[in-house]
């Protein structure tokens, strides 16, 4: 009887401590995602952008 009021403990403790850690991880990556990634993305397509535009003017050059 001891040992099943010992899980039941266990996992009380150990179950707020996973679920703060989740909402702490959550949180972290959110920051890190909107902080880092966002702006590494945006950066990316606009160089694709510009890239496929200029791959078009060159085409355009080399055909006269």
């Amino acid at each position: 009887m001891l040992t099943l009021l010992f899980i039941i403990c266990m996992f009380g403790v150990f179950g707020k401590l996973f679920f703060f850690g989740l909402k702490a991880a959550w949180g972290i990556s959110k920051f890190v995602l909107t902080i880092v990634f966002l702006p590494l993305i945006l950066l990316v397509m606009v160089a694709g952008g510009l890239i496929s535009i200029a791959l078009y003017f060159l085409l355009l050059e080399l055909s006269d």
